[in-house]
């Protein structure tokens, strides 16, 4: 049987809810700090977060177990994530978060693209037609009239 809680769907939907709370938290408590040392503090809290998450489920692996595959990709996952969130807080901190955050979402639109040149994924043309739709959507809600 499955339920709600077994789909991607469900899961990528609070992740969206999630990202949004993200930028409204995060719009209000670079106010007064670097937004540098924002990140810092998210990161820290994030991580005792997850150490927390991982120890009480017994989700925790012997290192050893971990290919070097595994870690280099995770790493450079780890690099990529810590440049978009130093990114995201300095524009935070310059924008307004109803511009900036559709503009991060073009993320989406570089998932779409990288997929198929990176790792083989296949588009439809319906599929295309969504990756162009977020794109304009996302120019549209950034930009100021």
């Amino acid at each position: 049987m499955t339920t709600a809680f077994s789909t991607w769907q469900f899961w990528a939907m609070l992740s969206a809810v999630f990202a949004a709370l993200t930028a409204i938290f995060a719009k209000v408590g670079i106010e007064n700090v670097n937004s540098d040392f924002a990140t810092l503090i998210r990161t820290v809290v994030i991580l005792l977060v997850l150490a927390g998450i991982v120890t009480a489920t017994g989700q925790a692996q012997a290192l050893g177990t971990i290919s070097a595959k595994t870690y280099t990709f995770l790493i450079l996952s780890g690099l990529a994530t810590g440049a978009s969130w130093l990114c995201y807080f300095r524009a935070l901190k310059l924008g307004n978060a109803a511009q900036v955050a559709p503009i991060d979402k073009l993320s989406v639109v570089l998932v779409a693209v990288f997929g198929v040149i990176f790792l083989g994924e296949r588009l439809s043309a319906a599929n295309w037609l969504g990756v162009a739709l977020i794109a304009a959507g996302a120019v549209l809600v950034a930009t100021r009239s």
